[in-house]
């Protein structure tokens, strides 16, 4: 019997929860369609978390779960130009037309889904963007220049966090895009995600005595999040969160983390998060994400 997971009509950082939920209702045997012929438009958020889906899927049942393209070719066909499917055709057993695109032509997507395993790939995701980013926060967003530096740091940090805690490979994904229906400006969206081991599992050594019964993803988030702390226990250790909670401090942006069961946010006046939610569906890994916004004389 085969299991099915349907992906969101309009697939993020809020839709996921229910696409989460079908993920942890999966028994341990039988085969699983991942159904998007519905999915009208995924974020770089939904399109990483698609890919840790496959994978934690795959490596949990023995066998790559099925995926169905989305029927609408204008859908597919942006999947494809964002290098979805390039890194999806090793993890699922793909079911519909993909598009065969010989080379990508040039849009609002800063980087494609990019693969990030080893901290040399870091480098070269940070490399491959600076200087379109540059562009894009400067006269898209209408940030200073001196924007484009704090970006390369959050983007370098972000991925590090893949490198050092994750105790797998995963994925990041950039794009610039209008979000109408929460902010009316421009923004700037990185996602990274992974299926490894999550936060509290890696942070558990050293900080698990300290918070005691109440430990757990929530409590794993917030010493990571908002304390700033590491499962290193070199001196140091620890600032990546600090050196992106600066960065989107001065320039208005919002960063979310869900891993386990919990989901911690930054919450800006432009909008109605919770800072955190804790007993959600279980999710393996982490996934990250980062929003930075048009500066307020450019909303549309």
């Amino acid at each position: 019997m085969t299991a099915v997971v349907e992906v969101p009509q309009s697939f993020d950082d809020r839709s996921f929860e229910q696409f989460a939920s079908g993920c942890a209702a999966i028994r341990e045997s039988g085969r699983v369609l991942i159904d998007a012929h519905a999915t009208e438009w995924a974020s770089p958020f939904g399109l990483v978390s698609l890919l840790c889906a496959g994978q934690a899927l795959g490596e949990r049942l023995g066998t790559r779960p099925l995926l169905t393209v989305p029927s609408d070719k204008d859908v597919t066909h942006y999947w494809a130009r964002a290098g979805f499917f390039v890194e999806a055709e090793a993890l699922f057993e793909i079911h519909g037309a993909v598009p065969k695109l010989r080379q990508p032509p040039e849009s609002t997507v800063l980087l494609e889904v990019t693969p990030v395993r080893v901290a040399a790939d870091v480098h070269k995701v940070v490399d491959r963007i600076q200087d379109r980013a540059s562009a894009i926060l400067t006269s898209e967003l209408g940030l200073e220049p001196r924007a484009t530096i704090g970006f390369g740091m959050a983007l370098s940090e972000a991925c590090q966090n893949i490198v050092e805690h994750a105790g797998t490979g995963g994925w990041v994904a950039v794009q610039a895009y209008t979000w109408r229906r929460r902010l009316g400006r421009r923004v700037v969206v990185i996602a990274v995600a992974d299926a490894g081991v999550g936060f509290r599992h890696s942070l558990e050594p050293t900080q698990a005595r300290r918070f005691g019964e109440r430990w757990g993803d929530g409590p794993a988030l917030e010493a990571a999040l908002i304390q700033g702390v590491s499962r290193f226990r070199d001196p140091g250790r620890g600032q990546g969160f600090r050196g992106i909670r600066k960065f989107l401090d001065h320039w208005e942006g919002k960063i979310t983390i869900r891993s386990g069961t919990a989901r911690i946010a930054m919450i800006r006046p432009w909008d109605e998060d919770v800072p955190l939610r804790e007993g959600l569906a279980a999710f393996p890994g982490a996934q990250l994400q980062l929003v930075i916004p048009a500066a307020e004389r450019e909303a549309l």
